[in-house]
This record gives structure tokens, sequence and C-alpha cells, in this order.
């Protein structure tokens, strides 16, 4: 796994742990990875990621999910949404994604994440074999209609700008290692059963 590069500060050394991230998934049972959905506000990220996440911890897997607003009201909470802000929440979830696989936790990371650029700066930070990119494709129509805190409305009002899929565009899946989850997807309500 590459370990982040700090330009601004000689003064800053990695400092390497006795315990490794192989032991800690020796410990576990099983090896830790992130797994990266990304599409559409609405697409099904976060409930694909907490469906995903209930059937992992059934089985005895340590895991984690990071919501897009749920990361934003804490780490990112200084962050707007203009194209800079965008990157730089990326970037500080691909960084967080590092620290959790490198703990040995399978990370499920539920973001719009909607620049191709960003995706594939996270996927070089952790490592070959290390990231997985979901892309849940997902119908605007369909997004829309799931809005329950009416951002599409919004968007078209011109009330939001750089809203992705309205004002600010979708890139999708840019890899040969991802899986295109089609949604709505019926299955995922069964897996919680």
């Amino acid at each position: 796994m590459k370990k982040s590069h700090n330009a601004q500060h000689t003064n800053v050394v990695w400092h390497h742990a006795t315990v490794t991230r192989e032991r800690r998934e020796q410990l576990n049972k099983h090896r830790s990875i992130c797994l990266w959905f990304t599409g559409l506000s609405g697409a099904g990220k976060s409930t694909l990621a907490h469906a995903i996440e209930e059937r992992l911890h059934r089985a005895g897997c340590r895991t984690i999910v990071l919501d897009g607003d749920n990361v934003r009201h804490g780490l990112c909470s200084n962050l707007g949404f203009s194209i800079e802000d965008r990157a730089e929440n990326i970037r500080r979830i691909g960084e967080m994604s590092r620290l959790f696989v490198e703990a040995g936790v399978i990370a499920l990371t539920a973001f719009i994440s909607p620049f191709r650029s960003e995706r594939r700066r996270a996927r070089e930070l952790l490592g070959e074999g290390n990231f997985i990119e979901i892309y849940c494709d997902c119908p605007i129509n369909v997004c829309e209609q799931r809005d329950v805190k009416g951002m599409y409305k919004r968007a078209r009002a011109g009330e939001i700008k750089d809203f992705t899929g309205i004002s600010s565009p979708m890139k999708s899946r840019s890899i040969p290692r991802s899986a295109w989850i089609p949604q709505p997807c019926p299955w995922t309500s069964a897996w919680n059963k």
C-alpha cells in the first residue's frame, strides 16, 4: 500500500508499527480491502454498502461504512461542494480508507465521487488489489424519485450549483477492475433478512 506523500513537511516521517496489516488480518481471519461505491445521489450506494456490511458482520468480519453525509458532519465539515472541495473530500476519504485497510478492516465507502481522477487517486493510494470500485448505475429519474431531501428539485431550480447529474457530470467507471451494479436492485433488501 502506498504511503501518503506530504511535500510540505520534511520533518514528518512514517512510523512503521510492529503490529502489521498482515498480523491484523490473521487475527481477524479475513483480509482487508476497500469497496468504493460510487454513483449519483439516490443511486443506492449507502443502502448497498450497509446491506453488504450487515452480511459481512454476521460472518464475523471487521467492517466500517464511510458514508458521504456522515463524513461531512465531522472530518469534512469544513468543506463545501465546489469542485475543489469535492476533490479534497475524496482525498480525505481515500486517506481514511487506507488507514482502515491498514488496520485490517473492510472499508465500504459510499460517496458520489463523480470524477475519475479522484477515484484513480484513491485507487493508487490504496494500491493494487486493495480497492474495488463499485458503480451503482441508476437512471436519474429513479434517483430523483428517491430524493427525500429535495436536492434534485433544488438543483433543477438553480439553487444548488455543481450538482452531480444535473449541472455537473458523473464520470462512470473507467477501469476493468470494477463492478457495475444496476439500480434499482431488488435483491439488496433480501440481504438484510
